[in-house]
């Protein structure tokens, strides 16, 4: 017998015991203490003892970050885009891990080297759904690359967000340059890696494991996997001789985790868990995530919703109903924003320019405004 059905069982017959032997009115008020423990062990058990506040934002938050890749997927399917790729199936991974990080502008803060499926860390931060929209859409407004890159490959200075490239895994030892900076300034702040499984098979990643872990100059550096079992269209199986990627770093005596990527409150405890590992020792953690490719690898393999796979959104959306932290009546209008605010992001989209022929070389070179590149 399971501890939550234990504590149902004991809560069930403390109720029945004391409704016979006290009035209506300590009954009534035995009842409400019962429904109390009952929420209390539900809490415990499957939510970690994380309150409700950050439970129901987690949940807003993935939300929010599907129905914006939802949406972009629409834009594209309609003919307003030319090509898109995303993390619909990470947001349990991702949200958590915007939540997490210290955000702002400079070495006291955290660094994030983040791939193209970290729309869900990045609405967790605080982006904007214009903002993901005005990229994919490729209109001049757009903050990130001023309408010049693909969808979901963002940079935003203002938060450390470096920014996300199209070849793979080069992101892994970027992070230890702004690591070992951050080691240098003196601060707690550490730098944040992500990137999928099947780029692991690069030297770039290889690299990252060295330069993260040499004795006596390790670097404050969260680096992550996130193992969606595959690599554009090769299963991970046929491709990987280790059990866990993250094993990977023992050899390295990098201290190491793999987690359900699919559940928002285990990646939350083991996320904020290796933060506060690094922020304290100044050494290097490695975790491995595995989630959901739930909409395939980009629009080159056709962007539809796989229904056989996990879900994160919509299991841990059941699990705040089943547990009453939620209603159908908030879920429900949780949902209808977000889609509404997405559908009036993509029309004033529309309206905004594209980038000119002039612009072509905007924000290559630092303070450039003024400069003529035919003097390069």
């Amino acid at each position: 017998m399971s501890k939550k059905t234990t504590g149902k069982t004991a809560a069930k017959g403390a109720a029945k015991g004391t409704a016979k032997s006290v009035s209506k009115a300590s009954a009534k008020k035995a009842s409400a203490v019962v429904k109390a423990a009952k929420k209390a062990v539900t809490k415990k058990d499957d939510f970690g003892g994380l309150s409700e506040d950050i439970l129901l934002r987690m949940h807003d938050l993935m939300v929010k970050s599907r129905v914006l890749e939802e949406r972009l997927i629409k834009i594209y399917k309609a003919g307003e885009a030319y090509f898109w790729i995303g993390g619909p199936g990470e947001e349990a991974w991702g949200v958590p891990l915007g939540m997490l990080g210290r955000k702002g502008q400079g070495l006291e803060h955290d660094w994030w080297h983040l791939h193209y499926r970290c729309t869900p860390t990045l609405i967790a931060m605080g982006m904007t759904m214009i903002d993901s929209i005005r990229l994919i859409m490729n209109r001049s407004t757009d903050p990130s690359t001023g309408g010049r890159n693909f969808a979901n490959h963002y940079c935003f200075p203002k938060w450390n967000v470096a920014p996300v490239t199209s070849p793979i895994e080069v992101q892994y030892p970027l992070a230890c340059g702004t690591a070992h900076a951050q080691k240098r300034a003196g601060g707690k702040a550490i730098s944040i890696v992500t990137g999928g499984d099947a780029g692991t098979a690069e030297g770039d990643f290889a690299s990252a494991l060295i330069l993260a872990s040499r004795k006596g100059q390790e670097l404050p550096v969260l680096i992550t996997v996130q193992n969606n079992k595959m690599g554009i269209s090769t299963p991970f199986e046929g491709q990987h001789g280790e059990t866990h990627i993250a094993d990977r770093a023992r050899a390295f005596n990098i201290r190491s985790r793999v987690i359900n990527g699919n559940d928002p409150v285990e990646t939350y405890l083991a996320v904020k868990e290796e933060m506060e590992y690094i922020r304290k020792t100044g050494k290097p953690s490695f975790i491995e995530a595995h989630t959901t490719r739930l909409y395939g690898h980009s629009s080159a393999d056709g962007a539809n919703k796989k229904t056989h796979m996990v879900d994160p959104v919509m299991a841990f959306e059941q699990r705040l109903l089943d547990a009453g932290i939620l209603s159908e009546k908030a879920v429900k209008k949780i949902w209808e924003i977000y889609e509404s605010e997405g559908v009036i992001a993509q029309e004033q989209a529309r309206t905004e320019p594209v980038p000119t022929s002039e612009s072509v070389w905007d924000h290559v070179f630092v303070n450039n405004e003024n400069a003529d590149w035919r003097n390069f």
